[in-house]
């Protein structure tokens, strides 16, 4: 049997970005999403937009919570941090309201956090090793909370960075939702291979992200984990308009931050950004945002990101028209990719 005839439609979904539609507009596009062939949401967890321009924030667990009710496929945080804003104890009664009410569809995805969004609280600001040891601490207190509230006891934390008393989460689905780790480094990459259920990626250059699957495969080999059972998920930002010079100014205007050639982590202020992304060029770009106007251009940059052994891919096109994207992709795009 020729191989190509057992490959099959891959899971591509629609990337709600909070910090640039209003909740209501997000639930109409991932209803519209789903209607043009995409399966499922990962929505961005934001306190503040990237820049001004992009002008929104809402709470990612409550728009979650509405998107289940009026889709079919799975929720998930791209990322939310259980670090500085939130206790974990708080993200994991969200994660495992979310999980009852949405039974099977819920994945949980944590990252370390960016200042932007965490330094609301007014909380001194560590270096990345400190972030991501208390990320990796805070998903230790999650699993804690999961595994106790299943088996019907309290769980407790005496940690480095956060205690819990005796307690346990009351409202629990019938299995725990899967954990996710956000990473863009390696040694965070296979660290979150022995420690969870699967992999988040922020688009970047596949031979940047192909040594991060790696990783994380070894670090699941190493404590006796089969890399086949555990999720990889990559987000990608497309500028796909219908003039590549209407694609190029929609990426200059809508999502300058992703052609900031430096760390974004320590910056605390949209205005901050703001100031910064004047500086922004079409060429900075490359690599981070795929500008086309070509469909099969977006599709071959797809595919290769699903060759190389993701699971699932969430598109986040950047031009403010989402349905003309939407069913240009559902259309020309999604029906020619395969896994």
């Amino acid at each position: 049997m020729d191989p190509v005839t057992t490959r099959t439609h891959p899971h591509i979904g629609y990337a709600a970005m909070l910090e640039r539609f209003a909740p209501n507009e997000v639930i109409a596009l991932a209803q519209a999403a789903e209607a043009s062939g995409f399966t499922g949401v990962m929505a961005a967890d934001h306190f503040q937009p990237w820049v001004p321009q992009q002008g929104q924030a809402s709470f990612v667990w409550n728009v979650l919570s509405a998107l289940g009710q009026v889709t079919a496929g799975d929720l998930g945080t791209g990322v939310t941090a259980p670090t500085f804003r939130w206790h974990p104890a708080m993200v994991a009664q969200a994660s495992a309201t979310l999980a009852a009410m949405y039974p099977g569809r819920h994945w949980l995805g944590l990252g370390s956090g960016e200042a932007i969004n965490e330094h609301v609280v007014g909380r001194y600001w560590p270096e990345a090793p400190e972030r991501i040891d208390r990320m990796f601490e805070a998903v230790d207190i999650i699993k804690k909370l999961f595994a106790a509230s299943l088996a019907g006891r309290d769980a407790r934390h005496e940690g480095r960075y956060y205690k819990l008393e005796s307690t346990r989460l009351w409202t629990m689905p019938d299995a725990a939702p899967p954990i996710l780790i956000g990473t863009a480094g390696p040694v965070t990459a296979k660290r979150a291979g022995r420690t969870v259920d699967g992999i988040v990626v922020d688009g970047a250059p596949v031979e940047k992200v192909a040594p991060l699957l790696q990783r994380f495969a070894e670090g699941g080999r190493e404590v006796g984990r089969d890399p086949r059972t555990q999720t990889r998920i990559i987000r990608l930002h497309l500028s796909w308009a219908p003039t590549r010079d209407e694609a190029v100014a929609n990426a200059l205007r809508e999502w300058p931050n992703a052609g900031m050639r430096f760390p974004k982590s320590d910056i605390r202020s949209p205005f901050e950004l703001e100031q910064i992304a004047r500086t922004v060029r079409a060429e900075h770009f490359e690599g981070r945002v795929l500008i086309s106007d070509d469909p099969d251009v977006h599709r071959a940059h797809i595919q290769r990101y699903l060759d190389l052994g993701f699971d699932r891919v969430y598109l986040h096109n950047v031009s403010r028209d989402q349905h003309a994207f939407l069913e240009t992709f559902g259309r020309e795009v999604i029906p020619r990719l395969v896994s």
